[in-house]
């Protein structure tokens, strides 16, 4: 069985955080493990309290896991300070992981900062040449690059400069505009969009984590980074346009996820 690790804050409303990439991992096939980076009392209005783990002591969960069970792929989330993010970097190096996937938590749905400027710069140096691909929305390609992003022209132009600066895919998410859901996709040999549709779900709290879940799933499971990443967007896709709600019950496993349409 293929191996996936997160290495994220937990989500006490289940929706986001380790959670959300326990159960992508886990509905994708692969065994997933966690290195727990946070507490946090959230659920899908906000998050009301952290808790943060000592670097020390995440090293320690990272030393277990790399040592029994070496993971065929890395999700990174939340890293809440400098110090977290340069004991987590300290060990994928000392480890060698590989099919690094870095959802740089910077800046909500709402546009609200959650990053402080310095831990930013922390994560960009030691993290994103880790890094096989990242993902950030535009709001963080903007807080990034410096760009004001108002299309795909400036899309294109805030990839291609994270690209070549860090030598990482970049995967700038389309979620944020109003009209579609187009994503892009840069890496060597240049862009290429992965068009979507925007669908009318207001239960899109996780989304982000779930989307780098899967496509950490994907590359563990052996795809190569492009079909990893369209996979994950059908995924994602098929889960929203699912309109489940939690108040009213849900149906099998493969469907309340998106995955009836995904067989291997």
């Amino acid at each position: 069985m293929k191996t996936a690790l997160t290495i994220a804050g937990s989500d006490s409303s289940g929706g986001a955080g380790i959670q959300a990439d326990i159960k992508t991992m886990t509905v994708h096939g692969v065994y997933a493990m966690s290195a727990v980076t946070a507490l946090t009392a959230q659920n899908t209005t906000g998050v009301y309290g952290i808790l943060e783990a000592s670097p020390a002591f995440i090293e320690q969960q990272m030393d277990c896991i790399f040592t029994d069970i070496y993971p065929d792929a890395v999700k990174i989330g939340m890293l809440s300070s400098g110090e977290i993010m340069r004991a987590v970097a300290g060990k994928l190096r000392e480890y060698k992981a590989v099919h690094i996937v870095l959802d740089p938590v910077m800046v909500s749905t709402s546009g609200s900062r959650l990053m402080k400027e310095e831990a930013a710069l922390v994560m960009q140096e030691e993290l994103f040449p880790l890094a096989e691909i990242i993902t950030p929305n535009i709001s963080e390609a903007e807080v990034l690059t410096g760009l004001s992003i108002h299309g795909e022209e400036e899309m294109e132009q805030a990839a291609k400069m994270l690209y070549e600066r860090w030598h990482c895919a970049v995967l700038c998410k389309g979620g944020h505009r109003v009209s579609d859901a187009d994503d892009l996709l840069y890496q060597a040999g240049g862009a290429r969009w992965i068009r979507g549709e925007r669908i009318d779900n207001p239960n899109t709290h996780g989304t982000g984590c779930t989307l780098s879940s899967a496509i950490a799933s994907n590359l563990a499971l052996g795809y190569e980074l492009y079909e990893s990443v369209k996979r994950a967007k059908m995924y994602l896709s098929q889960a929203l346009a699912a309109q489940l709600d939690l108040g009213r019950g849900a149906g099998p496993m493969n469907h309340m996820y998106g995955l009836e349409d995904m067989k291997h």
